[in-house]
């Protein structure tokens, strides 16, 4: 762990699995989307969406603000709800556009919330996270499972 966090160095370190990790981000109901809004300023919203080709994937209006947000300044960070249980996503947000996917994505997202969004189109753009880094850890058992992955 960096200093700073008022804690002393752990003595053992047991990471996170990465399995541990898409288990969670597979089965959560809510994800946590952070994007920026035009004054700089934060947006938090909970969404209803996937884990699906390695990455979370969600729906939303084209006017909302995540939309708005997204296609404006791509930086968004995803976390799932719990603070005990901890998996926090940073990357780039990037539309979905791709038919084959944008099917995929409608029929999971059927199975797993018994609705079909029938998204991907102007109405409900498709948007996924091209993940940077993750962030994991178990309250429990802070600081020996925090966790961190980085991605190109």
């Amino acid at each position: 762990m960096p200093e700073g966090y008022g804690l002393a160095a752990a003595e053992s370190f047991e990471p996170i699995t990465w399995d541990w990790v898409t288990e969670r981000l597979s089965t959560a109901r809510n994800y946590w989307i952070a994007t920026t809004r035009r004054s700089g300023a934060p947006h938090v919203a909970p969404v209803w969406g996937l884990w699906l080709d390695d990455q979370v994937m969600f729906a939303t209006d084209a006017k909302s603000a995540k939309a708005r947000n997204a296609l404006r300044n791509p930086a968004c960070s995803i976390h799932l709800e719990s603070g005990d249980d901890v998996v926090i996503l940073n990357g780039s947000l990037e539309r979905v556009t791709d038919p084959a996917t944008l099917e995929r994505f409608n029929s999971a997202y059927e199975v797993k919330y018994d609705l079909n969004p029938e998204s991907g189109g102007d109405a409900a753009p498709v948007f996924a996270l091209k993940t940077e880094s993750v962030l994991a850890w178990l309250e429990t058992d802070f600081p020996t499972t925090a966790t961190r992955w980085s991605f190109e």
